[in-house]
C-alpha cells in the first residue's frame, strides 16, 4: 500500500508532469485564463490520460510485444489517444455544450498533448504492471489538473491587479509558470 501512496505523491507533487517534467505546456498556457475552462480541461485530461495509460499498456503487452511490433509503439499510442480524445469531444458536445465551446480548439489538442503520450511511454519504460500503470496515469493527470487549476487561479487574479504593460498577458504567465515550477521543486525532498 505504501508503494502506491509513494507513486501517487511522486506523480502529483515531486515529478509533476507539467512543472517538473515540462510535458503538456501548450494547454497549460492556453487554457489557464479562466478557472472554469481550466477545471474542465483538467477533468478531460484526467479521463483521457487514465484511459490512455490503461489501453496503451494493454496494446503494448498483448499486441505489440507478442508480435514483435514494438517499433510501432509511438504510432499505436497516438492512435489510441486520438480515439479517446474523439470520444471525450463527442461526450462533452452532447452533455456539456458550454464547456465544449469554452475549450474550443484546446480539446482536440489533447491529442497532441505530449503529456498524454509521455505518461504512456513512461509507464512502459518504467516497466509498471497494470495496477501501477493505472495509478501512475491517474496521479499524473491529477497533478496536471492541479497545476492547471492553480495557475488559472493566479492568472484570474492578474486581471484584477495593475501591472506594467510589458508584463501583461503571456509574459506574466511565463514568469508565474517558472515560479510555480520552482515552488514544486521544493517537494523533491518529500520522497
Amino acid at each position: 500500500m505504501s508503494e502506491y501512496l509513494l507513486l501517487v505523491v511522486s506523480a502529483i507533487l515531486v515529478n509533476n508532469i507539467l512543472l517538473a517534467q515540462f510535458l503538456g505546456n501548450c494547454p497549460f498556457l492556453g487554457v489557464s485564463q479562466k478557472m472554469g475552462t481550466a477545471t474542465g480541461m483538467g477533468m478531460a485530461v484526467i479521463f483521457v490520460l487514465t484511459l490512455a495509460g490503461a489501453i496503451t499498456w494493454i496494446v503494448q503487452w498483448y499486441l505489440l510485444v507478442p508480435y514483435e511490433l514494438e517499433y510501432l509503439r509511438t504510432i499505436a499510442f497516438i492512435l489510441v489517444i486520438a480515439a479517446l480524445v474523439q470520444l471525450v469531444e463527442i461526450v462533452l458536445q452532447k452533455t456539456a455544450p458550454a464547456l465544449y465551446n469554452s475549450l474550443g480548439i484546446f480539446l482536440p489538442l489533447i491529442t497532441t498533448n505530449c503529456a498524454v503520450l509521455g505518461v504512456a511511454i513512461i509507464n512502459i519504460q518504467k516497466d509498471f504492471d497494470f495496477i501501477n500503470t493505472l495509478i501512475y496515469s491517474f496521479a499524473s493527470a491529477v497533478g496536471f489538473a492541479l497545476a492547471l487549476v492553480l495557475f488559472a487561479g493566479l492568472r484570474e487574479r492578474f486581471a484584477l491587479t495593475r501591472m506594467p504593460k510589458a508584463l501583461q498577458g503571456t509574459a506574466s504567465g511565463l514568469i508565474t509558470a517558472g515560479l510555480m515550477a520552482l515552488a514544486f521543486q521544493g517537494f523533491k525532498g518529500l520522497i
